[in-house]
């Protein structure tokens, strides 16, 4: 995780606990990641409800796999791909972008993502 730089080149910075590909908070891309976990989101209920109806269930408990469920408010590591089709439904997440691996800018483009950014969270 060392060295990992965000979307603007700088030190990727903690998106939230048990979150990311590694389940470490943060949202870097590592080689076995082939779904890009790079996007650090703030999830609220439209993006939530989408993400289910799309076969993505992010809010049932899976107590099985350490998972609490997602709920209004809480941060998360993103698929890119799948915020990527949220904003083109209209339901996209804000974003924390000091948090967001640059690996994202491989799907998304940084003006789409600075239209959903929030200050540091």
């Amino acid at each position: 995780m060392a060295n990992e730089k965000n979307v603007y080149g700088r030190p990727l910075q903690l998106c939230c606990g048990n979150s990311g590909f590694t389940r470490e908070g943060f949202c870097y891309v590592p080689v076995s990641d082939i779904g890009n976990h790079s996007v650090c989101a703030v999830v609220d209920e439209p993006f939530l409800a989408y993400s289910v109806n799309q076969g993505n269930d992010l809010v049932t408990p899976r107590p099985e796999l350490a998972f609490a469920g997602l709920k209004p408010g809480d941060k998360w590591c993103l698929c890119a791909a799948r915020w990527l089709e949220a904003y083109h439904a209209g339901v996209a997440p804000r974003v924390n972008l000091e948090a967001t691996h640059q690996k994202a800018l491989d799907i998304i483009s940084l003006e789409s993502l600075e239209m959903y950014a929030i200050d540091a969270i």
